[in-house]
């Protein structure tokens, strides 16, 4: 069956584009044209995934993300948005987007985002044949490193007595590092296992996550966990 896809876009011409791209990619599309209708489909019929405009009129795609969150929903969404500045992206993970592409986007790039969205929302049947990046591997069930523990099967996490709000992205980015512990992660490693796909050295999606996800372990006095190796990658570690 091929996978489904709700799309909202109030540029006709954007959306007509897209659908008819997604389409004979092999996705089954359904196009909307504002938040309000996007809403309403979702919940008339879940999609596998959500691609979302940032600015519609009405209801925009941060309010639709917002809404589906709150209601548990956790559809994997990427949102389309023109606004380049870091805050304006992270106002997008904020309400629960997975991912996000900046217009003008390249349609191979929204392809290979979805692909990878929809590979981390599939259940999993079986071990990743898939070999561990080289690096420690905790006994148990939690992850424990740098005063951060995690439950990967129930998707939790804490630093110290701190229970942490992560998105799927950012939960799978910190269990990355954390499995890694001490070891520092290259660039394209971390895109290639988190994104399935090296968007280049151009691309600033990276360094979004990882500063986003410090605003949400860094704590007053206490030391910084995730670590910039300037021109090499990042890494997990106390002090």
């Amino acid at each position: 069956m091929p996978h489904t896809v709700l799309l909202a876009e109030d540029d006709r011409a954007i959306r007509n584009a897209l659908e008819r791209a997604l389409t004979l990619e092999g996705y089954h599309v359904t196009a909307v044209a504002d938040g309000v209708e996007a809403l309403a489909q979702a919940h008339r019929s879940r999609p596998d995934v959500l691609v979302l405009d940032v600015m519609m009129p009405g209801i925009d795609g941060l309010q639709v993300c917002r809404v589906l969150r709150a209601e548990g929903d956790r559809t994997p969404v990427l949102i389309l948005t023109a606004l380049v500045e870091t805050a304006d992206r992270i106002a997008g993970l904020d309400a629960g987007a997975d991912d996000y592409v900046v217009k003008p986007f390249d349609v191979e790039e929204v392809f290979a985002r979805l692909r990878a969205l929809l590979r981390r929302a599939a259940p999993v049947t079986a071990e990743p044949e898939q070999p561990e990046v080289p690096g420690p591997t905790p006994s148990g069930r939690c992850l424990e490193a740098a005063g951060l523990r995690m439950d990967p099967q129930a998707r939790r996490a804490w630093r110290g007595d701190r229970e942490l709000e992560l998105t799927r992205t950012e939960f799978e980015l910190l269990e990355l590092l954390l499995r890694n512990a001490g070891v520092v992660l290259e660039h394209s490693t971390i895109y290639d296992r988190i994104w399935g796909y090296d968007f280049g050295p151009g691309s600033k999606n990276l360094a979004v996550y990882v500063g986003y996800l410090r605003r949400k372990l860094d704590e007053p006095g206490a030391p910084q966990l995730i670590h910039t190796v300037r021109g090499v990658g990042y890494v997990l570690r106390e002090g």
